[in-house]
């Protein structure tokens, strides 16, 4: 599981720094008849393998995080602290956290413009976001697994706000940059209806998003094995 997550992860992510660090300013540079040319093919298949190796990555850290990280944790709960908790009920209220973000990420990228046509505002939105988030999660945890003398591991702690930055990523990547990016892919072929000037900009700021989480996501994945003194005993 190890092993495929983190060649997921560096496929993926060393997509999204290459569509963000090369590619955007590249596209600046072609004019529309070479991006004719160009993109259909090369955007399809950089996105085919963006896609699908955050899919693998996904997939295989969170059947990591929960067999081998937050089911020893609530299993010493349950034995140490006394605590009555199902794994898979932890799991799945741990799941809502990222969901209910990136639901109000992408209400405010479809449906609120005016805090999207300045990336520095959507950035400062963000930040509170996931700020706020963050610190649910870290209460969350807490609440459920430090009882009884027992404490929640730094693990838990780590790879949960690292993973549910890793899941924001993902249904940004198939709820916005994917689609809006195939819509256009179409348009520029030549085999769909014109995409509209927004689609471009909301797969920007959706990418963009993916840029900056995935600091803070290798930050608290590189930091799972130790007592990071953030969340210290």
């Amino acid at each position: 599981m190890r092993v495929l997550h983190l060649v997921g992860g560096i496929t993926w992510i060393g997509l999204l720094y290459f569509f963000n660090l090369v590619n955007v300013p590249f596209q600046k540079g072609l004019d529309a008849e070479t991006k004719k040319k160009v993109n259909p093919d090369l955007l399809s298949r950089a996105l085919w393998y963006f896609r699908w190796s955050a899919v693998l990555t996904v997939l295989a850290g969170l059947t990591y995080f929960a067999m081998y990280i937050l089911g020893p944790a609530v299993k010493n709960a349950n034995t140490l602290g006394g605590a009555d908790l199902n794994v898979w009920l932890v799991l799945l209220s741990w799941l809502t956290y990222p969901i209910v973000l990136f639901i109000v990420e992408y209400l405010i990228i479809k449906r609120v413009p005016a805090l999207t046509k300045d990336g520095r505002i959507f950035a400062v939105v963000m930040i509170i976001l996931v700020a706020f988030v963050s610190y649910g999660l870290i209460r969350f945890f807490t609440a459920k697994l430090s009882v009884g003398g027992y404490t929640t591991p730094n693990n838990v702690y780590s790879i949960g706000l690292g993973g549910a930055y890793g899941l924001v990523m993902l249904l940004n990547v198939w709820g916005i940059i994917w689609p809006n990016n195939k819509r256009i892919i179409a348009a520029t072929a030549g085999t769909g209806p014109a995409a509209s000037p927004e689609l471009a900009r909301q797969a920007f700021i959706a990418s963009r998003t993916n840029a900056w989480l995935s600091l803070p996501m290798v930050l608290f994945m590189a930091t799972s094995e130790h007592d990071w003194v953030a969340f210290g005993k």
